[in-house]
């Protein structure tokens, strides 16, 4: 047991000690002053520029129309799933859940996939609560 207490001390004698140099970090050429160079033109994404055309106008106002039809029917879709809790939910479920979809995939995601909720729960609810009604 002392002859470990002696190897220890005598191997703690021989050990050189760490001396920690700063190192330059490879991930990061810029933090070394020697580096000048300039990255963002390769760090930002090409520039699309649109070409413009005389008929630029009517796409506009022809996008704007489609807009607000694909609103107009997430609307409708949502007052049908509405309805369909109440009265006549085996007609207004589908139709809503259908109108919904529509309207989803015209842009109108909230109103469109709460209308297609709407309709798949009152058309389920209806199939499990028409054998107490009889």
């Amino acid at each position: 047991m002392d002859s470990n207490k002696e190897e220890s001390k005598q191997e703690r004698a021989v050990r050189r000690k760490v001396i920690l140099r700063p190192r330059s970090r490879v991930d990061y050429p810029r933090m070394d002053p020697s580096h000048q160079e300039e990255y963002a033109a390769e760090v930002s994404p090409p520039l699309v520029r649109p070409q413009r055309t005389a008929d630029s106008s009517t796409e506009v106002r022809d996008t704007a129309g489609e807009h607000s039809d694909s609103k107009q029917m997430g609307y409708v879709a949502l007052g049908f799933g509405i309805v369909s809790l109440f009265i006549w939910s085996i007609i207004a479920g589908p139709i809503a859940a259908v109108l919904g979809y529509y309207a989803y995939s015209r842009g109108q995601k909230t109103a469109g996939a709460w209308a297609m909720g709407l309709g798949i729960v009152s058309a389920l609810s209806y199939f499990v609560m028409i054998p107490f009604a009889r």
